[in-house]
């Protein structure tokens, strides 16, 4: 039987692996803008993941919905509300997630929102995830944000790294 839990901790575990980028000098054309700055954002968060109802009906029974509910803190101080659908199969170490959360707080003194869309697998027990910000999702001070979002766990705390831009021409 799959348990819906095992996959979230197990498919949310991926290498973070950050490279700066070097700064150099650009001619700008008229009319051309400059390129937004990439930054770089990390903290910890807790998670509370709440399961919706179980299923009888053999036909969904490795399906799964549940609520997300996170608190973050460090370079981005905010809550987030989510959902989330998993799957699993019959194959151990095989399954996978999709999420959708609304992020709502203050990254590096910007206040605003955006929201994150999250893509998992796992085969056979080797994760993968993809986690970004939703195009044009950004509101407030944060509008025309765009970047990914890393998760790290170890010793059974929630760590995050957010590289960003913020486009100042939206």
């Amino acid at each position: 039987m799959f348990r819906r839990t095992a996959l979230v901790g197990v498919a949310v575990v991926a290498a973070v692996a950050l490279l700066s980028l070097p700064a150099r000098a650009q001619t700008l054309t008229p009319g051309q803008k400059e390129a937004p700055v990439k930054q770089v954002a990390r903290g910890t968060f807790i998670v509370k993941l709440t399961p919706g109802p179980a299923t009888d009906d053999p036909a969904v029974a490795d399906l799964g919905h549940m609520t997300i509910d996170k608190l973050f803190h460090g370079d981005l101080e905010g809550t987030s509300k989510g959902e989330m659908l998993t799957a699993g199969t019959a194959t151990k170490g095989s399954a996978g997630y999709v999420a959708m959360e609304r992020v709502t707080g203050s990254l590096q003194g910007r206040k605003g929102s955006f929201i994150l869309q999250h893509t998992a697998t796992m085969t056979r027990g080797a994760p993968w995830l993809s986690i970004s910000v939703v195009p044009d999702s950004g509101t407030g001070q944060l509008l025309g944000i765009a970047g990914t979002l890393s998760i790290l766990i170890e010793n059974g705390e929630h760590s995050y790294v957010l590289e960003y831009t913020i486009d100042g021409a939206k």
